[in-house]
């Protein structure tokens, strides 16, 4: 994993040390107790993954545009859906649907030892490769696919993250995890969004509904 605390990537003003400090500590406040993901918070560069016009807002608890009608997600929702896909303890591989500008799968890849991530824009997935792999990830995958159908072949999966909300959770991607294995996803068209955690017990899917959230539409097919 690459060191994300180095100076080159540290920051300065807006975009400082000093800065994401302050939005792990609101963090707490608003609620995320696990001490590793805020951590992990703390210590990645969210200003490098919006565009420069930008990185003075990246540590404001707000989603910024990316790009291609995509946004990243807030601060907290990065923290809230990390946090939860981690509360029944470490998965050893994480599949994500949706690698927008890539900072979830940072934020992912810094915690578990091996993250699949799956985009349907082709742009938005070569920037985020170019910027992830010049940082020195070397355990995140990439696919360009339609996120709806997983990534069976390296699966299955002890964890998988959506980041684009689906009417409903697809079928295939419920397949794909492993027996104990838990999907979080935002489920729900426009403001009637909700976190939906389901939990693989045998052939059986728990499901749970979890925050009120606002994500993007989940899309099919894919564009190179």
């Amino acid at each position: 994993m690459p060191d994300l605390t180095t100076d080159s990537l540290s920051g300065i003003g807006m975009t400082s040390q000093r800065t994401r400090d302050r939005m792990v500590e609101r963090l707490r406040t608003q609620g995320i107790q696990n001490a590793s993901v805020l951590r992990i918070m703390a210590a990645t560069p969210r200003h490098l993954f919006v565009d420069e016009a930008l990185a003075t807002r990246a540590y404001e608890d707000t989603a910024l545009p990316i790009g291609f009608g995509q946004t990243l997600s807030q601060p907290y929702v990065v923290a809230r859906m990390t946090e939860l896909l981690l509360e029944a303890g470490m998965p050893t591989s994480v599949l994500e649907i949706g690698t927008g500008s890539g900072y979830q799968a940072a934020v992912l890849a810094q915690l578990v030892p091996r993250v699949y991530t799956v985009e349907r824009i082709g742009a938005l997935a070569q920037r985020a490769r170019r910027l992830l792999d010049g940082v020195g990830f070397r355990n995140i995958q990439f696919k360009l696919d339609d996120g709806h159908m997983g990534w069976l072949e390296q699966g299955p999966y002890e964890a998988i993250l959506l980041t684009a909300a689906p009417g409903e959770i697809p079928e295939s991607l419920l397949q794909q995890l492993t027996p104990g294995g838990r999907l979080l996803a935002p489920v729900g068209a426009g403001e009637r969004q909700h976190l939906v955690m389901v939990t693989r017990e045998g052939n059986i899917f728990v499901h749970r509904t979890l925050d009120a959230v606002s994500f993007v539409p989940m899309r099919a097919g894919h564009e190179a």
